[in-house]
């Protein structure tokens, strides 16, 4: 429903998610162009914490449709998922329409294999 809304902001999108890798970014969008998208429907335009991880969507369950067409929108274009490889990206979008795009630190392997340890040696301790 709102890929073309999508498509204008993308150029500016690609830009912000190079950006974030040093700051948060934020986009103002303008409401018109989602409410003329929506048809008059009455659509939820606002999502919390929506994670693509190396271009992937983490807990998709518990975003909203508008966030997940978001999602797949931008893993949908090559350049936007090369982008996004290797990256943990957090997308928020409040209710004043205003995209909030934060790069998040990558849990490596090696810090995983660490907390799975040291949880194994607390069990093993009691």
């Amino acid at each position: 429903m709102f890929t073309q809304t999508w498509r204008k902001y993308l150029p500016v999108i690609q830009i912000l998610l190079k950006r974030s890798a040093q700051t948060e970014q934020l986009l103002q969008m303008n409401h018109t162009d989602f409410e003329r998208a929506s048809g008059g429907r009455k659509t939820r335009y606002s999502f919390n914490k929506l994670e693509l991880d190396n271009a992937r969507m983490i807990g998709q369950m518990k975003q909203p449709p508008f966030a997940k067409e978001f999602a797949a929108f931008l893993l949908e274009d090559e350049a936007t998922k090369r982008i996004l490889a290797g990256k943990k990206i957090e997308f928020s979008m409040t209710t004043a329409f205003s995209l909030s795009i934060k790069q998040l630190e990558h849990e490596t392997l090696s810090e995983t294999n660490e907390i799975i340890t040291e949880t194994d040696e607390a069990d093993t301790a009691e």
